[in-house]
């Protein structure tokens, strides 16, 4: 039996949710989005809380109540408190600037790297080293974190390039002669 699927999802203060047969909307202080549910799963609201079930009675269906459970739960959380993802350009000489629409990244190419910023996504440059993504799509976060560090990831012997923060990188040693 999931414990994920049983688990209920509470809507916090703020926080409007609107049902519509298979289609999930939530609006508040961080922006809006939209869950399509699966065929399988039946959704009610009951006193500021979301309960998702199985329709039939399957066990294929109980794997699929948990990943809408799942992503239920991060629309709600994502438009109340929003995502972000913080990333750490190492290197010498390596920055990043926040203009308008875009970021503008110099990685030691022989031109600078400019990633236009979609809609829905923030993105701020504290430093120049440092980039933080923020959003109210959780998996649109990542993305967009995971495309900008795709320009140069971190190298395994002098750890340049960009990384998440907090991550490790496992390093090499370097050829003996």
């Amino acid at each position: 039996m999931s414990r994920v699927a049983n688990k209920p999802v509470e809507i916090p203060g703020g926080v409007q949710v609107s049902i519509d047969g298979q289609t999930i909307k939530a609006k508040g202080p961080k922006g809006e989005g939209v869950q399509d549910l699966h065929v399988d799963v039946v959704v009610r609201e009951e006193s500021g809380v979301l309960h998702l079930a199985r329709a039939d009675g399957t066990t294929q269906e109980l794997a699929m109540v948990g990943t809408m459970r799942a992503l239920t739960q991060n629309l709600v959380t994502g438009v109340s408190q929003g995502y972000e993802k913080k990333l750490e350009l190492v290197g010498v000489g390596y920055r990043a600037q926040a203009q308008g629409k875009a970021l503008n990244l110099t990685l030691g190419f022989s031109h600078p790297v400019e990633y236009p910023i979609p809609e829905g996504i923030t993105i701020e440059t504290p430093s120049q080293t440092e980039i933080v993504v923020k959003g109210a799509d959780r998996q649109k976060v990542g993305q967009v974190a995971a495309e900008i560090r795709a320009y140069r990831p971190p190298e395994p012997y002098k750890g340049k390039g960009v990384k998440y923060s907090g991550e490790h990188i496992i390093r090499k040693e370097a050829k003996k002669k």
